[in-house]
């Protein structure tokens, strides 16, 4: 099969791709590897030709999911994957520097059994390291062969325009959904004026938007317990929205996820959403969002349940937010 097609950078691919972090970690218990191979096997049938994943995603073991589950249709996909975020010494941390994003593009070589990763990316920006002297790392890389485009992710305008000085930037990834607008900023706009793809990560807000969450009775680990506007007390007016939500996808005749994968697409052309499932049913019900058509009209009453300030709860926890380089909206700033 063949799905739409946008463009990152220098690779056409289809205009919906593949998040696989939760193959291995976050929302709760992952699929069977079984299970895992099993869908990876199926976005690739069913056209998908963007698979994401990161070093970080399950200490390593995204990427041999993918190793052990696709590589024998290596031609197919673009494949990308990150850097910088990452496990260090059994902790989650930072390290911008050449030396550790070397190592761990070498790791992740290995792990998905490949000799090139087409779109590799700083996951996030290494305050204590030039960003400068990170990028030049991958330019390094990208010259020997084993990568073939530099990608940045939540990061904000100002240094993706930093980074962009050193070597061109192909690819900027960051959350954005009709309940997340940090990107509206400015990075949406640099990344225009620019020529660098955007690549949408949980554009269904993390379930939200998707029909997932009617409370914060999460299990053990999943990571939305510690992120404020997922759990009590905001959780509860944010579900108000929802409901709003949800009740202009049933008069538009598509699902809540389809809803807001087709808020997205309308966004900008060079907009590239990856959404991620565990279910291949969830998985077909993203993919038929790229060939579907959405009113003016519906697209504004999404708007106008969403409007800014909207949304009860940071983003992120204190803690998580320092790592994140990317704008923020008036009402997350003290």
């Amino acid at each position: 099969m063949t799905l739409p097609t946008r463009t990152i950078g220098p690779f056409t691919v289809s205009a919906v791709g593949l998040g696989c972090m939760n193959l291995s970690h976050a929302y709760g218990v992952p699929p069977s590897e079984e299970d895992g191979v099993r869908l990876l096997n199926h976005a690739l049938d069913a056209g998908v030709t963007l698979l994401d994943t990161a070093a970080l995603y399950g200490g390593g073991n995204n990427e041999r999911l993918l190793g052990k589950a696709v590589m024998h249709r290596r031609a197919e996909f673009t494949l990308s994957s990150k850097c910088v975020l990452d496990l260090y010494d059994g902790k989650r941390g930072l390290d911008g520097r050449p030396e550790a994003i070397a190592k761990t593009l070498d790791q992740a070589l290995a792990r998905l059994g490949t000799e090139h990763i087409d779109l590799y990316y700083m996951h996030r920006l290494d305050k204590d390291v030039p960003v400068e002297e990170s990028v030049g790392a991958l330019v390094r890389a990208k010259e020997a062969g084993k990568i073939g485009a530099i990608g940045l992710s939540e990061m904000s305008a100002a240094t993706i325009r930093r980074a962009h000085g050193v070597h061109p930037i192909a690819a900027v990834q960051a959350e954005y959904s009709p309940c997340v607008r940090n990107p509206e900023i400015a990075v949406l706009e640099t990344c225009r004026e620019l020529g660098i793809g955007f690549v949408a990560f949980s554009p269904v807000a993390r379930g939200m938007l998707a029909g997932a969450i009617t409370s914060d009775d999460y299990v053990e680990g999943d990571i939305r317990l510690g992120m404020p506007r997922f759990v009590a007390p905001n959780l509860a007016h944010n579900l108000t929205l929802v409901a709003q939500y949800n009740a202009v996808a049933q008069e538009a005749g598509v699902t809540p996820a389809q809803l807001a994968m087709g808020w997205v697409l309308s966004r900008a052309p060079h907009i590239v959403p990856i959404p991620g499932t565990r279910s291949i049913a969830h998985l077909d019900e993203n993919l038929a969002t790229a060939t579907m058509t959405f009113a003016p009209e519906t697209l504004a009453a999404v708007d106008a349940i969403f409007t800014p300030g909207a949304v009860a709860g940071t983003r992120y926890a204190p803690a998580m937010q320092a790592q994140i380089d990317t704008e923020l909206l008036p009402e997350e700033v003290d």
